[in-house]
C-alpha cells in the first residue's frame, strides 16, 4: 500500500466509524427498506463481493492465469482494499442507524472489525517488509566492514593499551561515542579497535531486530488466518441478512 493508497483508505476508514457512529444523532427506520437503502445495500453487497472474488483469484491457479492475462495481481489488490471499504460505508449508509435485530448489529460490528483489522493489518505488514529489507542491508554493509576491519587487524594489530581501555565500561562508553563524529556509517574514520568493536555490538543489535522483525511476520501469518476466517463469517451472515430480507419481505405480498 502506497503513502497516498494509506492516506485515502485511512480516511474512507474513519468515514466509516463516523457515519457509524452518527446513531447516535440520527435514526430513520425506514431508510433501509426505501428504494434509495435497497441500492444501497446491493451496491455495498456486491462491493463487499469483491475481496472475496480476489481471494479466490489469488489461491486457484487456474482463475489467477486466466485473469493475470488480463488485469494484474496489483491491481486486483487495490481493487480488493477500495472495494473492501467502500462496500461498508455503502451498507452503513443503507441501515439508516436503524440497528435492531441481532444478527444486524452483529453483521455491522463484524464488517466494522473486518475493515480496520485489514487497514492496520496491510499497512504493518508493508511497514514491516520495508523494515526488514533496510536492516538487512545495513547488516551486509557492517559486515562487509568488519571482515575489512578484521584483515587491517591482522596486518597492523592494535597496541596493548588501546585494547585494555576499550574492555574498560568507560572505553566502551567511548568507544560508541566516537560514531557520533564518524565520517561514514560503518565508522570509517574510528581508532582500529574501537571500530571493531562498534561493528561486532552493532551487527549484534542488527540481527537481533531482524530476528523480531521476522517473529512479527509470523505473527501477520496468523493475523493473515484469521482475516481470512473473519471474511467468510461476514459473508455467511451477509447471506443470512440478505436471504431475512428476502424471505420476510417477500411475505408482505402472500
Amino acid at each position: 500500500m502506497k503513502e497516498r493508497e494509506i492516506l485515502v483508505v485511512g480516511g474512507l476508514s474513519a468515514l466509516l466509524l463516523i457515519l457509524w457512529l452518527g446513531f447516535t444523532a440520527h435514526r430513520s427506520p425506514d431508510f433501509a427498506g426505501s428504494l434509495t437503502g435497497g441500492m444501497l445495500a446491493m451496491s455495498g453487497a456486491l462491493l463487499m463481493l469483491v475481496p472475496l472474488a480476489y481471494l479466490v483469484i489469488k489461491r486457484t491457479e487456474s482463475f489467477k492465469r486466466a485473469v493475470t492475462k488480463h488485469v494484474t495481481m496489483p491491481t486486483l489488490l487495490v481493487l480488493h482494499i477500495y472495494a473492501g471499504v467502500l462496500g461498508p460505508i455503502l451498507v452503513v449508509l443503507h441501515t439508516g442507524h436503524k440497528f435492531a435485530s441481532p444478527l444486524g448489529i452483529v453483521l455491522t460490528a463484524m464488517t466494522l472489525l473486518l475493515v480496520f483489522s485489514g487497514f492496520v493489518g496491510r499497512y504493518l505488514m508493508r511497514s514491516e517488509g520495508r523494515e526488514i529489507q533496510e536492516e538487512q542491508k545495513w547488516l551486509a554493509e557492517l559486515t562487509a566492514e568488519f571482515e575489512r576491519t578484521q584483515a587491517e587487524i591482522k596486518s597492523s594489530p592494535p597496541n596493548a593499551f588501546e585494547l585494555t581501555t576499550l574492555g574498560s565500561l568507560m572505553g566502551r562508553l567511548t568507544a560508541r561515542l566516537l560514531l557520533v563524529t564518524k565520517d561514514s556509517a560503518t565508522g570509517a574514520t574510528m581508532p582500529l579497535a574501537a571500530r571493531a568493536l562498534w561493528l561486532s555490538e552493532s551487527i549484534a543489535e542488527a540481527e537481533y531486530v531482524i530476528r523480531m522483525h521476522e517473529t512479527l511476520k509470523r505473527a501477520f501469518r496468523v493475523w493473515l488466518k484469521f482475516h481470512i476466517v473473519l471474511s467468510f463469517v461476514l459473508y455467511v451472515l451477509l447471506a443470512l441478512h440478505v436471504w431475512a430480507e428476502i424471505y420476510f419481505g417477500l411475505r408482505w405480498f402472500s
